[in-house]
């Protein structure tokens, strides 16, 4: 039985999803298990153009998408700075394969966001100007992940990636941060809650440079912090709304549907319906649009991540009833202006 599209002839771009190739992994070696992650890598461990567009063209109206880095296509050998220029140069290819229009309407990857190590201070502006060159117009800027906490069971798998403490307020990160407003790059900010006042940090002293928070702020409610998602709101939205005294932090709207908030839902306990997930995301959903405005909002599906508790059908539903009572005009950003002018997208009104 084909699912119901709310508002299906409201434009959507999409400005954060991942591509990757991992079926060549052994998933058994991986330490996804705790936080639901083998389940998820094993059906989605190949999610390319075909199964980006089998969601996108699901029944929402997706005109376009935002590729955000996840360490997918790296080179193989060169320089170690610039392997992940890699990324870009894939992604590029796939931005240019749907651009031909042979596989249908949607933009895939109209808008790159890669990475670099911003502790190479100044010396990250070679890599930069490579990940520019290697986009053809496409790479918008740089996701460089703070996302850490002291007790490893809140990452899980991602605390081995050798992010440390403190990571937005070391100097030699500020210093290759400094590289990016020069060339009109913006970063996308992934760090957990108890992060945030680093992260305000960070922006009030690089106001000139765009900051795209992700995933409303990262909220926790697992390991050290299970059964405190309720009590930890407070301290949350305070930082939300001090966030957005800083004209120059939008804010993405998603990335609940991941295990870290601790919700109960997951591949062996999906949700029944799309309401069930706006009623429990409303107030993280809600305080941001009061706090930033719907023009430094924008919806996102982070997927196929969000894969570990809905469809992207159902995923969608649940933002558009959560915005059943905002204005038109709110509509459209939410769903679509934000984003294209956050990441200077050419993709058309949303008409």
């Amino acid at each position: 039985m084909t699912a119901t599209i709310l508002e299906p002839d409201r434009p959507i771009i999409d400005p954060h999803h991942h591509l990757w190739d991992r079926s060549r992994l052994d998933l058994r070696a991986m330490p996804f298990a705790a936080h639901g992650f083998s389940q998820m890598l094993r059906e989605r461990s190949r999610y390319m153009l075909d199964e980006l567009l089998a969601d996108t063209d699901s029944g929402h109206d997706i005109r376009a998408t935002v590729f955000i880095e996840c360490r997918a296509m790296y080179r193989a050998d060169g320089p170690k700075a610039l392997r992940s220029v890699g990324e870009t140069e894939f992604v590029n290819g796939v931005a240019a394969v749907a651009a031909s229009g042979v596989y249908g309407p949607t933009r895939a990857c109209a808008g790159i966001v890669g990475h670099a190590d911003l502790r190479l201070g100044a010396e990250v502006g070679e890599v930069l100007e490579a990940h520019i060159a290697a986009g053809q117009g496409r790479f918008r800027g740089i996701r460089h992940s703070a996302a850490y906490d002291g007790d490893e069971n809140v990452l899980g798998p991602l605390s081995t990636r050798g992010t440390p403490a403190g990571l937005l307020r070391d100097p030699d990160f500020r210093k290759g941060f400094a590289e990016l407003a020069p060339r009109g790059l913006s970063f996308d900010a992934w760090l957990l809650e108890p992060q945030l006042p680093d992260l305000l940090d960070l922006a009030q002293a690089f106001p000139e440079t765009t900051i795209v928070l992700d995933h409303v702020g990262g909220p926790v409610g697992i390991g050290a912090y299970a059964g405190q998602r309720a009590a930890r709101f407070g301290a949350w939205r305070t930082q939300i709304r001090a966030l957005a005294a800083c004209e120059n932090v939008v804010v993405k709207l998603g990335g609940l549907a991941m295990p870290f908030a601790g919700f109960e839902w997951s591949y062996a306990n999906r949700p029944d319906s799309y309401p069930a997930l706006a009623e429990a995301w409303a107030p993280y959903i809600e305080t941001c649009i009061e706090a930033f405005g719907a023009t430094r909002c924008m919806f996102e599906s982070n997927f196929p991540v969000d894969h570990f508790s809905c469809d992207y059908v159902t995923l969608w539903n649940a933002f558009k009833h959560l915005a059943r009572d905002c204005s038109e005009d709110e509509k459209q950003a939410l769903f679509f202006d934000t984003a294209a002018r956050v990441y200077r997208l050419d993709c058309g009104p949303a008409i």
